[in-house]
């Protein structure tokens, strides 16, 4: 019997226990970071805008000239099961497009690089942690800036975290829990992860272009109009980031997180702001009653022979 217990995978056609998922490491998606992929939610059972997530991934392969064999009914199938293994009821799950490598006597171009599926699921995963989401996040602008749009589209979800990566390191050096980078213009573009809000005078902003259109920024941006909050998509300048009255990100593996500080200025008495906290309980609450929720099949576990 296969132990699922940490969480299971399914890697180019098979399922198994996530402790023996591989992939070869000539693989240009591990080589070259040639690879997309998405994440979903589960919570207390049930996909948060599951059609939404795979949508977007779905448009990522065609970005990238990806297509495996799986169709979006049988990627769909294949997320339920890895979460079915593992009988998680809140998990964190992961679809990847992955390109191998062309076969021996071919071109060495993607092109004749075949692309294929793998996807897993683990227990919840916090960006933040609860404790930080409570105190509010302390955030930080890095000297480091965002790859360009012009050189590789943001809406694609992709490994390219070099410069990601460089502002966590900026970021624990400075004391702070993350980095917001700039783009060349000295605009607000994301976080390692997340989008980021920014709140001045009761009106909510979040940039319009440089970062990942989150689906979690969706929901956000349908709730305010819910809620009667003004919101807009609109690029955000540094300066007015930094001196915003609440600032907030959000991401599938957190939902609302409002900050507390922006490069060592405290806001809000060094606590979450009211409307952030506002949206975040609104947030949590709709999930609760069901909002864009699709329940998970867990009688697809029965479907894997063990």
């Amino acid at each position: 019997m296969s132990d699922y217990s940490t969480g299971a995978a399914y890697v180019d056609g098979a399922f198994m226990p996530l402790s023996e998922a591989r992939i070869p490491i000539t693989h240009w998606g591990y080589r070259r970071s040639d690879v997309t992929y998405d994440v979903v939610g589960v919570w207390e059972g049930n996909f948060f805008r599951l059609d939404d997530h795979i949508r977007r991934f779905r448009a990522s392969m065609a970005k990238l000239r990806m297509t495996p064999r799986e169709s979006d009914a049988e990627i769909r199938e294949i997320l339920n099961r890895v979460v079915a293994l593992g009988g998680m009821r809140s998990a964190y799950v992961a679809m990847d497009c992955v390109r191998a490598t062309p076969a021996p006597g071919m071109p060495r171009h993607p092109a004749f690089a075949r692309a294929y599926i793998m996807a897993f699921a683990v227990p919840w995963v916090w960006v933040a942690s609860p404790e930080m989401i409570e105190r509010g996040l302390h955030l930080m602008i890095p000297k480091v800036r965002r790859i360009p749009p012009e050189a590789f589209d943001p809406r694609v979800k992709n490994f390219h975290w070099g410069d990601l990566t460089e502002g966590q390191f900026e970021a624990l050096d400075a004391g702070a829990d993350f980095a917001i980078l700039l783009d060349a213009d000295g605009n607000v573009t994301e976080g390692a992860g997340f989008n980021i809000f920014a709140v001045t005078n009761g009106a909510v902003a979040t940039p319009d272009s440089g970062a990942l259109e989150g689906i979690t920024r969706a929901s956000v941006i349908e709730l305010c109009a819910e809620l009667g909050i003004p919101c807009a998509v609109r690029p955000i300048s540094a300066a007015e980031f930094c001196a915003a009255d609440e600032i907030f990100a959000c991401t599938t593996a957190g939902g609302i997180m409002p900050a507390a500080r922006i490069d060592g200025r405290i806001m809000n008495n060094d606590r979450p702001g009211p409307l952030s906290m506002r949206i975040k309980d609104a947030f949590w609450r709709r999930r609760a009653e069901g909002w864009h929720a699709t329940p998970v099949n867990y009688a697809a576990a029965e479907e894997i022979p063990a």
